[in-house]
C-alpha cells in the first residue's frame, strides 16, 4: 500500500462513491485495475483502511506514528534524584526542569 499517495487514494474514494450510487468493494478492485492497470492490483483490506480512515478523520493523509521520547541516561538520573527529593513534584515541572 505504499505506492498509494494521496491522490491515488481520493480517487479510491471517489471509485466507492455515496448514497445510493456506492460501489462494492469488489467493483472498486475492478475498476481500480482497469484505472490504473501500471499498478499492483489493490484488495478489498486496502479499499477498507482507505474508506475507515476517511470516515475517521475526515482525509487521507498520512498520519506519523507517534514515537517515544529518547532520553539519556544523565536525565533519567536527575529525574529520579529530583524525585528522591520531592516526590509530589508534578511531571510537568519536571519535564520543565530538565529539557537540555
Amino acid at each position: 500500500m505504499s505506492y498509494l499517495n494521496e491522490s491515488l487514494k481520493i480517487d479510491i474514494l471517489m471509485m466507492i462513491g455515496y448514497g445510493d450510487r456506492a460501489r462494492t468493494q469488489c467493483e472498486v478492485v475492478r475498476l481500480f485495475r482497469e484505472t490504473h492497470p501500471d499498478l499492483p492490483p489493490l484488495n478489498q483490506g486496502t479499499i477498507c483502511k482507505i474508506e475507515a480512515q476517511y470516515r475517521e478523520m475526515g482525509h487521507v493523509r498520512k498520519v506519523p506514528s507517534k514515537r517515544q521520547a529518547v532520553v539519556d541516561d544523565d536525565t533519567k538520573l536527575n529525574l529520579l534524584l529530583a524525585l528522591e527529593e520531592n516526590p509530589i513534584t508534578p511531571a510537568r515541572q519536571l519535564a520543565r526542569d530538565n529539557v537540555k
